[in-house]
C-alpha cells in the first residue's frame, strides 16, 4: 500500500484498459480481425502463442472462429462471439515493454479459459495493443466482464508493466480528484463534426430555463459527488497523518508529499458546474444594453 500511494502521488502513468465493442456475427468478427490486423498487414499473436502474419494467416484465423461460431448452437442470437478490448499507456512509453505486458496479462487473465488474439498498433503517439477474445470459454461458460472486472484488468496491466520496469498505475477517476467521466466515443465524433450532442443540448437548455425563473437547484448526484470528494481528500490526509507519526525518515518525508498532492487536487467540478461556468461567461460577453432587452422578454 506505501508503494502504490507513493505512485499515485507521484503522479505515476495510467494505464487504460477498455472495451471497446462487441463483435455479434460473423461479417462483423470478420471485419474488425482486418481492421486491427490491417487486412493481414500487422502480425497477430494467439493464445497458444503462435503469429499469424499476412492475409493468409488472417484468413486462417476468421476461418477457425466463424467455424466455432457456426459450431456454437447455444448462443443466442444476439449473443457476442467476441469482446473488443484496448490496452493503451500514454505517449511516450516503451512500446515492446506494452505488448510484452499485455501478452502476460491475456495469458494470466484468458489463457487457459478463452481463444484470444491480440495486434499492436504503433500508428498513434499512445502505445496500445487491440486484444479480441472468443466469448464462449473453454468450460461453456460466456465471458460477460463487469466494471469490478475492468478495474482488476487495469491493476493487473498495470502490474505486468510495473514488472516490466514501467511506472505504472490504475487508480479510479476519484482518487485522483476527476469526477466527470470521459466523453463516449460517440459523442467525441459528433463534436468532431462541429455539432452539439444532444445530452449537452437538454442539459444547457435546462441550465438556461432555471436561470430564467430565477432558480438554481443542485442535483443530489451532484452533491453526492462532492462529498465522495471530500472523503477521498480526508482519506489522503489521513494517512499523511499515520506516515507523519513514523519513525522512518521517508514515511515523513511521503507524508509532505502526500499533502501536497491533496493540495493540487483539480477543483470539484461536476458536467453541470461546468455548463454553469460556460452559461456565466456568455452572459458577461453579452453587451448590458442587450441584456437589458433579454430581461425585458
Amino acid at each position: 500500500m506505501r508503494a502504490k500511494l507513493q505512485r499515485i502521488v507521484a503522479k505515476a502513468p495510467e494505464v487504460m484498459v477498455k472495451i471497446t465493442g462487441k463483435s455479434k456475427t460473423v461479417a462483423h468478427l470478420k471485419s474488425h480481425l482486418e481492421y486491427i490486423t490491417r487486412n493481414g498487414e500487422l502480425a497477430a499473436e494467439t493464445e497458444t502463442g503462435a503469429v499469424m502474419q499476412g492475409r493468409q494467416g488472417l484468413r486462417d484465423v476468421q476461418a477457425r472462429w466463424a467455424d466455432d461460431a457456426e459450431l456454437d448452437g447455444s448462443r443466442r442470437r444476439d449473443g457476442p462471439l467476441s469482446h473488443n478490448i484496448i490496452l493503451s499507456m500514454p505517449p511516450g512509453t516503451d512500446p515492446m515493454a506494452v505488448k510484452d505486458a499485455v501478452r502476460a496479462f491475456a495469458i494470466g487473465t484468458f489463457g487457459d479459459q478463452h481463444d484470444y488474439i491480440f495486434v499492436q498498433h504503433l500508428d498513434d503517439e499512445h502505445p496500445h495493443v487491440h486484444l479480441t477474445v472468443r466469448s464462449l470459454g473453454y468450460d461453456g461458460r460466456r465471458l460477460n466482464p463487469r466494471k469490478s472486472d475492468l478495474a482488476t484488468w487495469r491493476e493487473e496491466f498495470a502490474g505486468k508493466l510495473r514488472l516490466r520496469g514501467v511506472e505504472a498505475e490504475a487508480t479510479p477517476r476519484r482518487t485522483r480528484g476527476k469526477v466527470r467521466k470521459a466523453e463516449r466515443g460517440t459523442v467525441h465524433a459528433i463534436k468532431q463534426r462541429g455539432e452539439q450532442p444532444r445530452v449537452e443540448r437538454l442539459a444547457r437548455e435546462e441550465i438556461v430555463k432555471e436561470s430564467r425563473g430565477g432558480k438554481r437547484s443542485d442535483r443530489p448526484w451532484n452533491a453526492r459527488t462532492r462529498e465522495r470528494q471530500a472523503d477521498v481528500r480526508e482519506a489522503y490526509r489521513q494517512q499523511a497523518e499515520d506516515l507523519r507519526r513514523s519513525a522512518s525518515a521517508a514515511d515523513r518525508d511521503l507524508a509532505m508529499q502526500v499533502l501536497q498532492f491533496v493540495a493540487e487536487l483539480p477543483e470539484v467540478e461536476t458536467r453541470r458546474d461546468r455548463l454553469l461556468k460556460e452559461l456565466a461567461k456568455a452572459i458577461q460577453r453579452i453587451p448590458p444594453q442587450e441584456l437589458g432587452k433579454n430581461k425585458d422578454k
